[in-house]
């Protein structure tokens, strides 16, 4: 048996060379329907058996008469041109190019049905690896810490299409600790996932500062049944604009709390510098976006709006850094001119 072909969870050897076993093979997995695995061709859902007959002028039942290398030919434009349905082609269609019967040209490969990736800050679901990306594969990402001094990190390992981890398949979860005391933001965190050949999924994350590292495997993450896939798309699609808007707003948060954080550094490192009239009015509306976010019920557009108003204010901070450094270097680039000398060139009599 060179390959086998299921339908209905029943399995049937395919032999190399033998197109006919393969046309037929529905006899064996399927009395009563001799269009075998569905394909849809131009949006009509048939056997594939039937579409072969069609396409080749035969019969659509079980033992019609084709000649071998027509039913190939017409196999092979089903594949480019169709799309199974139901029923897993692949293995008797390898066969089939293993034994010469088919055009090496079909490239048969294997795709993560769903995305991969892991929960971050808000509980916002983000991507690593992209569904139908072709397998084995292997993507990284660099994150970091949310908060001041966190001395680890929980890796939740997801699966799915929707917008929140919570709303996906959990493929697992374990934790990187050991990380230094440091400012939220500092630590380097890279994690990566690599599928492998068999659709065995390795999740490692390192600290890219201590090089400590930790993973986890996980068996089966492409194992998925063809009606889990469907319903997990599906579920994505009928939640697709309820999702956006959750992972706006979480988004704006976020990009709010960043705000005031480094906000509040940069007034701190440049106290000196900046004026108070300016430190009183950044410190201000620092503190309007910080109450704003207190309340759970603050809508996006008033947090967009806030963080936006500051994020204008601020903007002085950075002339008055900018223009501070650029005295410097100017201060600098003539201190290594030096004094100037004037003189008079006078030639050597000796050398006319």
């Amino acid at each position: 048996t060179a390959g086998i072909i299921s339908a209905k969870g029943r399995q049937v050897g395919v032999t190399n060379g033998g197109y006919e076993d393969f046309l037929q093979t529905d006899a064996a997995v399927n009395p009563g329907n001799s269009g075998g695995p569905l394909v849809n061709i131009d949006g009509q859902v048939i056997g594939i058996n039937t579409a072969i007959a069609s396409r080749s002028g035969g019969s659509s039942g079980i033992g019609f008469a084709i000649p071998a290398n027509m039913a190939r030919n017409t196999l092979e434009q089903i594949l480019k041109t169709g799309k199974v349905v139901r029923g897993r082609i692949g293995a008797a269609v390898q066969a089939g190019i293993l034994g010469g019967d088919i055009d090496k040209d079909i490239v048969l490969v294997d795709v993560t049905p769903l995305s991969m990736g892991l929960e971050t800050l808000g509980g916002v679901a983000t991507k690593v690896i992209e569904r139908n990306t072709k397998i084995p594969t292997k993507k990284s990402q660099v994150f970091s810490t949310a908060a001041d001094n966190q001395s680890s990190v929980e890796i939740h390992v997801v699966q799915g299409e929707r917008e929140m981890a919570a709303d996906n398949k959990s493929l697992g979860r374990f934790i990187l600790d050991g990380i230094p005391s440091s400012p939220r933001g500092m630590p380097q965190i890279e994690v990566s996932f690599d599928i492998d050949a068999n659709g065995i999924l390795h999740v490692t994350a390192k600290d890219l500062g201590t090089g400590k590292t930790q993973h986890i495997t996980i068996q089966g993450s492409t194992g998925l049944s063809k009606e889990e896939i469907e319903r997990m798309k599906k579920d994505a699609e009928v939640h697709a604009e309820d999702d956006k808007k959750k992972k706006e707003g979480i988004d704006a948060r976020n990009a709010a709390d960043a705000l005031v954080f480094n906000l509040e550094k940069q007034v701190r490192e440049y106290d000196a510098k900046i004026p108070d009239t300016l430190k009183k009015t950044i410190n201000t509306k620092i503190g309007d976006l910080k109450d704003l976010l207190k309340k759970e019920d603050a809508s996006t557009e008033d947090i967009k709006k806030a963080t936006e108003a500051l994020s204008t204010e601020a903007q002085a901070i950075g002339k008055i850094i900018y223009a501070e450094a650029q005295k410097k270097e100017s201060a600098s680039s003539k201190e290594g001119k030096g004094d100037v000398v004037e003189g008079e060139v006078v030639e050597d009599d000796a050398k006319k």
